[in-house]
């Protein structure tokens, strides 16, 4: 199961998303496809505009760490917990998602 926990006090300061989905065989995994395609892309759209965020990637672990708040990562970084949200609601057994302050 991949587990999502954002750390959200006054706005996200912290996301950590770790394991894999176990949909499926590794490589054709689209639920572990579809995370990673979800929080590499706020990763990458959020640095390509400013430098206020820190994303730490290992294999089944990917930590982003607020630097700044901004509203850009601010709503990046919403937009993407409302997309693996929705994908939760499809694949409830594989995507676990807590919201910590």
């Amino acid at each position: 199961m991949i587990k999502v926990i954002v750390k959200n006090k006054d706005g996200i300061e912290n996301v950590l998303v770790k394991g894999h989905a176990d949909y499926e065989d590794y490589g054709k995994d689209i639920v572990c496809a579809a995370v990673s395609s979800i929080t590499i892309t706020a990763c990458n759209s959020i640095l390509a505009l400013e430098d206020t965020i820190n994303c730490k990637e290992n294999s089944g672990l990917l930590e982003i760490r607020i630097l700044k708040k901004t509203d850009i990562n601010q709503k990046v970084l919403g937009n993407m917990v409302s997309m693996l949200e929705e994908l939760k609601e499809q694949y409830p057994k594989n995507i676990e998602i807590r919201s910590e302050e």
